[in-house]
């Protein structure tokens, strides 16, 4: 077994998922499996799912996990559809202890950094210097930013205040469905909140992901932005292949 290997697992509301990852092509090695999060998703209930998937795999190496939240030193400080139990927890000594495996081999990092780091080293941002930002649409808005192809980890750009609203109250993909509007209807409020976030940080490349950058083409031409923006590449294996990434170049942060 070299290095080529990685195992990520990526923990979501609805989902945790995870498997193998070919960590030079960048994608899935194999089938990942999917097992629906538990209600209430409390640190030890999920944990238990983490080391379900794990030991289905047999993976005994370095692990990458992400977490809706924002993580600093593995440890969890808000908690996105998670249960509110996850804050203050520390998610790597978490998981380390419930596998048997010492807390250094276990990276934690937020979910939108994980595809934020799959994105720039196998996507739509790979070779892009200057500012870049990952926003990945979904119930709410995830946000990975990059400077010269290092992640400055844990924004939260999906909360700035946009016409005094939170912005993914507005703009998330969750929106869209919630109202039923069209691309072109929901185009607008996505321009809107791009145009709050390009006053503040002036990106030079925004990759947009979540389930709607499957469907770019129908909204991307409809915005009006000064920042290029394109779809994000890997689609939803990119928190998977993110999380084996960070545990596997050990980032830490």
């Amino acid at each position: 077994m070299g290095m080529t290997r990685g195992f990520g697992v990526d923990i979501g509301g609805s989902g945790i998922k995870g498997g193998l990852v070919d960590l030079e092509a960048g994608a899935l090695d194999g089938e990942r499996l999917r097992i629906v999060t538990p209600q209430p998703s409390t640190p030890d209930a999920v944990a238990d799912v983490v080391a379900e998937i794990v030991e289905k795999f047999e993976w005994t190496g370095p692990l990458g996990v992400t977490l809706p939240c924002v993580v600093k030193r593995g440890v969890a400080h808000t908690a996105a559809n998670v249960d509110k139990a996850w804050i203050g927890t520390d998610a790597a000594e978490l998981f380390a202890r419930r596998l048997g495996k010492p807390k250094e081999d276990v990276v934690v990092l937020n979910d939108a950094d994980a595809a934020g780091i799959a994105e720039m080293r196998f996507g739509s941002g790979r070779g892009k210097d200057g500012l870049v930002v990952l926003l990945t649409f979904g119930t709410g808005i995830g946000s990975a930013l990059f400077v010269d192809g290092e992640l400055i980890p844990n924004t939260e750009f999906g909360h700035l205040e946009v016409d005094g609203h939170d912005a993914e109250k507005r703009a998330a993909a969750s929106v869209k469905e919630d109202k039923g509007l069209s691309w072109a209807e929901w185009a607008p409020r996505v321009s809107r909140y791009l145009n709050v976030l390009e006053d503040l940080i002036w990106p030079d490349l925004v990759i947009a992901g979540g389930g709607v950058s499957k469907k770019a083409e129908k909204w991307l031409p409809l915005l009006e932005v000064r920042t290029e923006v394109v779809a994000a590449a890997l689609k939803n294996d990119a928190g998977i292949v993110g999380a084996a990434v960070a545990a596997t170049h050990g980032l830490r942060h």
